[in-house]
C-alpha cells in the first residue's frame, strides 16, 4: 500500500505521457504527423535508482496500473532473454500475442505457435496482429466485449518495458529502434527504458543516428532513501503495530541498506526477519499485541509465564525501586502480578504514543537547522534517541545552540507545526503542552507591535541628539549610549526565543526517555542485534572452514566427532584434504599430499594380502583424492604453482 502511495505521482505522470502519445496517434494531427516524418518514437526514460531488487515490485505495479486503465499490450523485456534481435522479437511477439515459446528453439526457430498457426516473428507481422485485434474488438458488440477492454482506451498503444536497459547490447537496441521507427505510423508504440543509473546511458549505447529516433521524456522515481524514511515513519513510528525494533537492531537494518544495496524490498525482509526472530525466541511475546487483547491475554498467562516476567532485567529494576511489601507480591503472588503487568504494558503503550509525537516535534526543529547535527531524516534522530538519551549527546547541545538562533519567522513556524502534530496525536498527556505553545505564538504576535513602537522611539530619540548643539551634553549622551551597548541585555524577542527552546528541551528530557529504560520493553522490543547481523551479514569463509573442519557440527554424525587436530577416516574426503592442508606452508607436494590422505583413509582397515585388490584399492584412493584436490581448488583454497608442476599453492591463511 506504501509502495502504490509513492508512486502515485509516477503513474500518473506516465499515463499523461501515454495518453498525449495516443491521441497524437489516433487524432493522426499535426505533430503527430511531423513526428512520423522524422520516425520519432515516443520513450518514456523511468530512472529507479540503483536499487535494482526494487524495480520488480515497481514495474509489477506499472503493469497492472496500464494493463486495468491503458492497454492490454505490454510485454517486458529482459537482456538476459535478448541476447540478439530475433531473441528479442520472439520475446516480444509471445508475449503480446500471449503464446508459450519454447526456450530452447530460440535459436533455431524464427517463428512463433499462435493457436495452431505459426506466425513469422517480424514487424510486418506484429502490425498484422494489431490490426486483426483492434478491428476485432471494435466489431464486437458491448455485450461480447471482455469486461477488461471497456477501460482500455480505442487503438491502445503497445508498451514495451525494457526493464534493464543499461545491460542491453548496443547492437539489439540499435536493431530494435530503427525497425521499430519504420513502422511506427502503422503501430502505436510506446518504449519505456527502465534506467538504474543515469539517463545519459541512453547517449552512451545509442548513436546520434539511432537516439534522434527517440522522443524521449524523463522521469524520476523517488530517492530510495525517503522511500525507506516513508516505511519507518508507516511501520515503526505508529502506536498501531505493537512491536517495536530496538536501537542497535534499527542501525543494523539502515547500514545494510545504505552501504550495500538500498533495497527498500530487503529492509522490509529484515524487519519481517526480526519479527519471526522474536516471536519464536521470546517466551512473552504473546503480551505483544494491541490493547483491546492485552487484558485477556494477562489474564490468560501461566505460572511459568509469570516466572519469565520475574526473569527480565527491566522488571527486576523495576521491583528493587518499590517497597518491600509490594516486593514481596510482585515476586509470589501471581494475580498481583498480572495486574501490574497489564498497568506497565499499558503505560509502555502510552508511552510509544507520546513518544512518536514529540521525536516529530523536535524533527521539525533540528531539520530546519544548518548542517543537520542530529541528522535531517527522522530516522535517523529515532536511532539517536533510542540509542541513549540524546539530551546528553554533542550533537544535540549544538542544535539547541542553532535553534537559539533562529529568526522569528522561522520560530513561528516551527511552533504551528508542532502545535498541529500534538492535536492530531491520540496522546491525552498534550493539552497543557498545545495551550503552552499557542502562548509562545501570541506572545510572538504582541512582540511584532512593540517592536514597531520601539522602532519609532529609535527614530524620535535619534532626532533629539541631533538637535544637541552643546558639547558637553553630546558627548554625555554618546558615551551613555556607548556604556549601553556593552553592557547589552537581551531583547524580549531573544529571551522568549530562549523560553521556547527550552521548553521543548524539557518536552525531550520527559518524552523521550530511551525504551530499554521503561519496564518491561524486552516484550515489545527485538533488541538482539548479534543474532539479525549473523542472518543477514554472511559470513562464508567462517562457515566452509567450520564445515570443512568440523563436519559434525552441519552433519550430526557421532562418528565424524573427533578431538582436537585428530582426523577421522570416516569424515568426506574434502574434509580429510582441507585439514592435512592446513598442516601445510605456502607450496604442497602433491604426493606427500597422497600419502597423507591414503593413511588417514585406511587407518583402522585390516592390510589385506591380495596384490590385484590392493591395486585397486590404491586407484579408488587416488580418484578420491583427486576429486578432493578439485573440489578445494573450486572453492579457492588452492591453486595450481607455476614454479613446480608436482605443488599447488595455498591461498588461504589465518584462523576463522
Amino acid at each position: 500500500k506504501v509502495q502504490e502511495d509513492l508512486n502515485k505521482q509516477l503513474l500518473d505522470n506516465l499515463v499523461s505521457f501515454l495518453s498525449r502519445s495516443h491521441s497524437e496517434f489516433q487524432e493522426k494531427t499535426t505533430e503527430w504527423t511531423c513526428r512520423m516524418k522524422f520516425r520519432e518514437i515516443p520513450t518514456a526514460a523511468l530512472v529507479l535508482g540503483v536499487n535494482v531488487t526494487d524495480h520488480d515490485l515497481t514495474f509489477r505495479s506499472l503493469s497492472d496500473f496500464l494493463q486495468n486503465n491503458i492497454t492490454p499490450y505490454i510485454a517486458f523485456l529482459e537482456a538476459k532473454d535478448c541476447p540478439g534481435i530475433k531473441n528479442l522479437m520472439q520475446k516480444l511477439m509471445g508475449q503480446l500475442m500471449n503464446c508459450y515459446i519454447d526456450v530452447d528453439s530460440l535459436e533455431d526457430e524464427d517463428y512463433v505457435q499462435v493457436s495452431q498457426n505459426r506466425i513469422r516473428c517480424s514487424m510486418s507481422s506484429l502490425i498484422k496482429w494489431y490490426e486483426s485485434v483492434t478491428k476485432k474488438t471494435d466489431s464486437e458488440t458491448p455485450s461480447k466485449k471482455r469486461t477488461s477492454s471497456s477501460t482500455h482506451w480505442q487503438s491502445p498503444p503497445v508498451v514495451v518495458i525494457f526493464k534493464d536497459m543499461e545491460s542491453f547490447t548496443t547492437k539489439v537496441l540499435q536493431d530494435f529502434i530503427v525497425i521499430s521507427s519504420q513502422h511506427i505510423h502503422e503501430l502505436p508504440l510506446v518504449l519505456i527504458f527502465g534506467i538504474a543509473t543515469s539517463p545519459m546511458i541512453i547517449h552512451r549505447l545509442l548513436p546520434h543516428s539511432v537516439s534522434s529516433l527517440l522522443c524521449i521524456e524523463l522521469f524520476q522515481s523517488l530517492s530510495c532513501k525517503d522511500h525507506l524514511s516513508t516505511i519507518i515513519d508507516k511501520l515503526l513510528l505508529t502506536p498501531q503495530f505493537p512491536f517495536k525494533l530496538g536501537g542497535k537492531v534499527l542501525q543494523v537494518l539502515i547500514n545494510i541498506f545504505l552501504y550495500h544495496d538500498f533495497s527498500v524490498q530487503n529492509f522490509i525482509k529484515g524487519f519481517q526477519l526480526c519479527i519471526v526472530e522474536h516471536f519464536y525466541s521470546q517466551p512473552l511475546s504473546v503480551l505483544c499485541c494491541q490493547l483491546v487483547d492485552l487484558q485477556k491475554r494477562v489474564n490468560s498467562l501461566s505460572h511459568d509465564q509469570c516466572e519469565n516476567i520475574r526473569r527480565l532485567p527491566s522488571f527486576r529494576r523495576y521491583v528493587e525501586k518499590q517497597e518491600s511489601g509490594k516486593q514481596v507480591a510482585l515476586l509470589t503472588t501471581d494475580n498481583f502480578l498480572k495486574e501490574e503487568t497489564q498497568k506497565l504494558l499499558e503505560d509502555l503503550h502510552v508511552y510509544h504514543e507520546n513518544y512518536v509525537s514529540v521525536l516529530r516535534c523536535l524533527h521539525v526543529f533540528t531539520s530546519s537547522l544548518p548542517k543537520y547535527p542530529l541528522g535531517k531524516q527522522i530516522r535517523e534522530l529515532h536511532c539517536a534517541c533510542l540509542e541513549n538519551q540524546v539530551w546528553e549527546t554533542e550533537e544535540y547541545e549544538s542544535s539547541l545552540q542553532l535553534a537559539r538562533m533562529l529568526n522569528k519567522s522561522d520560530l513561528v513556524t516551527m511552533l504551528q507545526q508542532c502545535v498541529e502534530i500534538l492535536l492530531s496525536s491520540s496522546g491525552k498527556e498534550f493539552d497543557n503542552t498545545v495551550e503552552n505553545l499557542k502562548k509562545f505564538l501570541t506572545q510572538f504576535q504582541n512582540l511584532e507591535a512593540e517592536a514597531f513602537q520601539e522602532q519609532e522611539v529609535s527614530v524620535s530619540s535619534q532626532k533629539e541628539l541631533q538637535k544637541k548643539t552643546d558639547l558637553y551634553h553630546l558627548q554625555k549622551t554618546l558615551l551613555e549610549l556607548k556604556e549601553s551597548r556593552r553592557s547589552k541585555k537581551l531583547t524580549k524577542f531573544e529571551m522568549l526565543r530562549f523560553e521556547v527552546v527550552d521548553y521543548i528541551d524539557s518536552l525531550v528530557r520527559k518524552y523521550l526517555v530511551p525504551a530499554d529504560h521503561r519496564t518491561l520493553h524486552e516484550i515489545l522490543y527485538f533488541n538482539t542485534a548479534a543474532v539479525l547481523r549473523g542472518h543477514l551479514n554472511a559470513a562464508p569463509r567462517t562457515a566452509l572452514h567450520t564445515a570443512l573442519n568440523n563436519p559434525h557440527w552441519y552433519l550430526k554424525n557421532q562418528a565424524l566427532k573427533c578431538d582436537g587436530g585428530s582426523i577421522s577416516n570416516k569424515a568426506p574426503d574434502i574434509c580429510i584434504a582441507y585439514k592435512l592442508h592446513l598442516e601445510c606452508g605456502r607450496l604442497i607436494n602433491l604426493v606427500d599430499w597422497l600419502e597423507a590422505f591414503s593413511t588417514v583413509v585406511m587407518a583402522g582397515e585390516e592390510p589385506n594380502a591380495n596384490t590385484a585388490s590392493s591395486d585397486q584399492m590404491d586407484d579408488i584412493i587416488h580418484a578420491r583424492f583427486i576429486r578432493a584436490v578439485s573440489e578445494l581448488e573450486l572453492l579457492g583454497f588452492i591453486k595450481p604453482s607455476k614454479q613446480k608442476t608436482d605443488h599447488v599453492a595455498r591461498l588461504t591463511w589465518g584462523g576463522c
